[in-house]
């Protein structure tokens, strides 16, 4: 028979790949640093290569340690998901979800979602990660979270329930001529300069789609690293930028000095929802949290 790590083994590998220290590893494992350089060394041994390269500064994975790591990952999320699906047959919901969520929605959506799905599953427990879309369906797809909530993904390998869509507005600063009118068409946008958020972040998308249907041009050199900075931004005049529904909601008054607008002749929007490893064995768990959200979407008229 082949040569088989065990499944602690594996933990080590992913340890030490994650954390590219052998010191850091062992006390993340609760293990002593020569149990487990022993085990990464055994599990070198049996497969015939070097895992990871070590000097006395630092540790760094070989392109075989990239690959065993990123599939023992993989591995132990898989396990993870089957026993805590066998342990919560015939059970509510409980145990701990692993949620990851982008700041140009989560914190617009959560407060709405979390106090129901506690009152409903008072066992279960919800850690959120923000990032940006693109991160979080990595995230996901490589096992080190279990589930995404936000735009829909792109990433192959995912499933994703929408619970909603998002309309797009424009934002204008106040002493633009546009902020005199509530919508806007494409084409008096021919020209504008528009601002969008860095790369990983599907709003960027939009805004490009904007820029190539409308003549605007997207400015480059000053890529927004929140919503919140984009506002900032539109509030000087540096150029105009897209918002999405709740983010408005929640943050614009009719006082403010960047107005929103809506279109005219142009409907891109984005869809919603959760999104989670294809054939993950919580899969189930997750289409409960999902049809929760689905319920708090409609109520806060995301169609």
């Amino acid at each position: 028979m082949p040569f088989r790590p065990s499944l602690r083994q594996l933990e080590y590998v992913v340890a030490v790949h994650d954390l590219k220290h052998f010191g850091r590893a062992a006390r993340y494992c609760n293990v002593s640093q020569p149990t487990l350089s022993v085990q990464v060394s055994l599990v070198e041994q049996g497969l015939g290569t070097l895992l990871f390269e070590r000097t006395s500064s630092h540790v760094a994975a070989t392109p075989a340690g990239d690959r065993l790591a990123r599939g023992a990952r993989l591995l132990l999320a898989s396990l993870d998901d089957l026993l805590g699906d066998i342990r919560a047959q015939g059970a509510a919901l409980g145990g701990t979800i692993r949620l990851g969520t982008p700041p140009t929605f989560g914190p617009y959506f959560l407060p709405k979602l979390l106090p129901t799905l506690h009152e409903q599953y008072p066992d279960l427990q919800i850690y959120v990660r923000e990032d940006n879309p693109a991160a979080l369906e990595a995230s996901v797809a490589a096992g080190s979270i279990d589930c995404g909530l936000g735009p829909s993904p792109e990433l192959d390998g995912l499933a994703f329930w929408r619970i909603g869509r998002e309309t797009l507005y424009l934002g204008v600063p106040a002493e633009h001529p546009l902020a005199a009118k509530s919508t806007v068409s494409l084409a008096a946008l021919h020209g504008e300069k528009l601002l969008a958020l860095g790369r990983g972040h599907r709003l960027l998308e939009n805004v490009r789609h904007l820029a190539d249907v409308s003549g605007a041009r997207i400015i480059n050199d000053f890529e927004g690293t929140s919503l919140d900075a984009i506002r900032q931004m539109v509030s000087i005049g540096m150029g105009l930028s897209l918002f999405p529904q709740l983010y408005a909601k929640a943050e614009f008054r009719d006082d403010d000095d960047v107005k929103l607008l809506e279109f005219e002749d142009w409907n891109e929007q984005r869809d919603v929802g959760l999104y989670w490893r294809e054939g993950s064995g919580r899969e189930h768990h997750y289409r409960a949290v999902a049809e929760t959200a689905d319920l708090q979407a409609a109520r806060l008229e995301l169609r």
